[in-house]
C-alpha cells in the first residue's frame, strides 16, 4: 500500500493509470484457491498470496450474462436507458409518482451496461435488487451480498437471462462447431474462460439429449421458450435446436462459477 500511494503520486494522480496497474497485477489476480500449507503459514493472508472469492454486482451479474451472449452493447456515454421491468411495477408501488408509466426501450438501448439504466429510489428494479443493489434512499459504504433462492430463479426466468441463453444458444450452433461436445466447450469457454470437465461435459450433454426429446415431442413449448425478449432470432435455425440449446445455455449462465469471481 505505501508504494502504490508513492505510484500514484509519482504518476501524477492518474486514477485511470493506477485502476490499470492495479487490475493487472499479479496480486489482483490471485486465485481464491488456498493450499492448506499456506493458510497454516498466513491465516488472514497478510502477505496476499491469495485472492477474494467474491460473487458479482447485481450490475455485473447481469452485464456479464450480456457479454457472454453477445447481446451487451458497446456503446459509451449517453443518456439512461430502460431495460426490461415488470410490467405495472411503477404504479403499483409509487402510484405512479407523478410521473408517466414506464416506457421500455427497444433496440440495442435494452443491452447497454446496467450502469446506464434508469433508476428510480422508491421502486428498485426486481432485478437489481435480488443481487444485492441498494435502493439509493441513503449512502452505503458497502454493499451485502447475500446467497438465495431468489438468485437461481431469476437467472433461470427472468426475461433477461432467458433472452440471453437464446442468443448464447445461436452463437453455440453458428459458431461453436458441429458436435454437442464442441458446442458445450464453446459456450463453456465464454462463460467462465475454460472448457467444461469431463463430468462436466457428460451432464450437459445428457440434458441437451433429453431437452432435444422433449421439444421434438412439443415443438410449440420449443417456440413458446425462445420467444422471450426483443432480439430477434437468427435466422435459418431449427426452432427445436435452438429451444435445446437454450436449455444447456441456461443452465451454464446459472452456475455459480459464472457469476462469481473465484
Amino acid at each position: 500500500l505505501d508504494w502504490l500511494a508513492t505510484e500514484f503520486v509519482r504518476t501524477g494522480w492518474d486514477v485511470k493509470r493506477m485502476h490499470r496497474l492495479i487490475i493487472t497485477s499479479a496480486t489482483y489476480r490471485q486465485g481464491s484457491k488456498t493450499p492448506s500449507a499456506l493458510v497454516e503459514r498466513d491465516p488472514e493472508n497478510r502477505l496476499l498470496a491469495r485472492g477474494p472469492r467474491v460473487r458479482l454486482t447485481a450490475e455485473g451479474v447481469r452485464d456479464n450474462a450480456l457479454a457472454i451472449s453477445g447481446l451487451l452493447s458497446d456503446r459509451i456515454g449517453g443518456p439512461s436507458v430502460k431495460p426490461y421491468q415488470p410490467a405495472g411495477l411503477w404504479e403499483e408501488l409509487a402510484g405512479g409518482a407523478g410521473e408517466a408509466p414506464y416506457v421500455q426501450d427497444k433496440g440495442a438501448n435494452l443491452y447497454r451496461r446496467s450502469l446506464y439504466s434508469y433508476r428510480k429510489r422508491t421502486v428498485p428494479h426486481p432485478l437489481m435488487a435480488t443481487f444485492d443493489a441498494p435502493s439509493r434512499e441513503i449512502c452505503q459504504v458497502r454493499r451485502a451480498r447475500t446467497n438465495t433462492p431468489l438468485q437461481a430463479l431469476e437467472l433461470m426466468n427472468d426475461v433477461t437471462y432467458l433472452e440471453a441463453a437464446r442468443s448464447l444458444a445461436e452463437l453455440m450452433i453458428v459458431q461453436g462447431g458441429s458436435t454437442p461436445e464442441d458446442r458445450i466447450a464453446f459456450a463453456f469457454r465464454r462463460a467462465v474462460s475454460h472448457g467444461p470437465t469431463e463430468a462436466e461435459r457428460r451432464v450437459l450433454k445428457r440434458g441437451l439429449q433429453a431437452y432435444l426429446a422433449r421439444f421434438r415431442a412439443d415443438r410449440e413449448a420449443a417456440l413458446n421458450y425462445i420467444k422471450e425478449g426483443d432480439a430477434p432470432p437468427a435466422a435459418g435455425l431449427d426452432p427445436v435446436e435452438v429451444a435445446a440449446y437454450t436449455a444447456i445455455a441456461s443452465v451454464i449462465l446459472n452456475l455459480d462459477e459464472t457469476i462469481t469471481i473465484e
